[in-house]
């Protein structure tokens, strides 16, 4: 696959999630956050399941199972999920949507901060003008004029960093491991039954809430996790992790197109400014590398 294939299937994964948007919102209604992830990320691991059993027979004839740290990694990815999922999904319920979709986008300038800080990965220079284009974007979008921290708004500033650290290390295992379908049904599995297990002893769950709550639940396990977030894993194993994010920060775009549709949200100026500018940023963090690249390719051939 190459770097631009696995781009756009990082952008389809973004449309899956910015649609996921009215799911999640009516998911609460029924039950609490961590039942709600919990439920769902279990459904996705039933959608990954065969593909996963499938994987790892494979692996088995290429002797070439996965090994006890390759175990530890996908349940540390689980664990981020689980953490960056909940702690949003807390933030959601008592919060505005509006600070909720502006902090949630602090992921983005964390990842390639995070890489250098733990990794020492250098990023590319065009990297940092577009992650912080896309908080600007972001913001436009949402409309703030101010940012009034509430209790809400600090659960969801705590799940923009484990959303990085997740952007950050599914790459690096996916790339390791060579077994996506696998890792996506491990880390699905942790991250939801972590969340039923803190959910057990803080939640109450009945049936009517529970029946409130299905259609949504079914549609953001079903798809946003079992198609999204397995497409994620895919698509990471040959995409930069800074890019990556900004990619996935279209989200933001995409839920306000379904608001638009199917909520009748109304976009303003700034909306439609924050929608452009967003996008703008997605194609120019990947325009800028591969300019780079042709240049330093010609001065090579005008060297010889």
């Amino acid at each position: 696959m190459t770097r631009a294939q696995a781009n756009l299937l990082l952008l389809a994964v973004a449309l899956i999630w910015g649609s996921a948007f009215v799911a999640q919102a009516a998911g609460m209604v029924g039950v609490g956050p961590l039942t709600f992830t919990g439920i769902r990320f279990l459904l996705g691991t039933a959608v990954v399941a065969p593909l996963a059993w499938r994987e790892w027979r494979l692996l088995a004839v290429r002797q070439a199972q996965p090994l006890p740290r390759d175990a530890l990694g996908i349940g540390v990815l689980g664990v981020l999920l689980m953490l960056g999922a909940v702690f949003q999904q807390i933030g959601i319920t008592s919060t505005t949507v509006t600070n909720a979709g502006f902090l949630t986008a602090l992921y983005v300038p964390l990842v390639p901060l995070l890489c250098w800080l733990l990794l020492r990965t250098p990023a590319h220079w065009s990297v940092w003008p577009t992650s912080l284009g896309c908080l600007a974007g972001t913001w436009l979008l949402s409309g703030a004029q101010s940012v009034d921290l509430v209790v809400g708004d600090l659960w969801v500033m705590a799940s923009s960093v484990f959303w990085a650290l997740h952007v950050i290390f599914v790459g690096r295992i996916a790339e390791r491991l060579h077994a996506p379908f696998l890792i996506a049904a491990g880390q699905f599995l942790v991250c939801g039954l972590l969340s039923l297990l803190c959910a057990a002893p803080t939640e109450t769950l009945t049936l009517d809430g529970l029946a409130l709550a299905a259609l949504p639940i079914a549609y953001a396990g079903l798809v946003s996790v079992g198609v999204g977030y397995t497409t994620q894993v895919v698509a990471q194993r040959y995409a930069q992790p800074a890019d990556a994010a900004i990619i996935l920060s279209a989200e933001t775009v995409f839920a306000a197109m379904f608001g638009f549709l199917l909520m009748g949200d109304r976009l303003n100026a700034e909306g439609i400014a924050g929608c452009v500018l967003i996008l703008v940023c997605i194609v120019a963090v990947q325009i800028a590398p591969l300019a780079a690249a042709g240049r330093q390719a010609l001065a090579a051939r005008r060297a010889q």
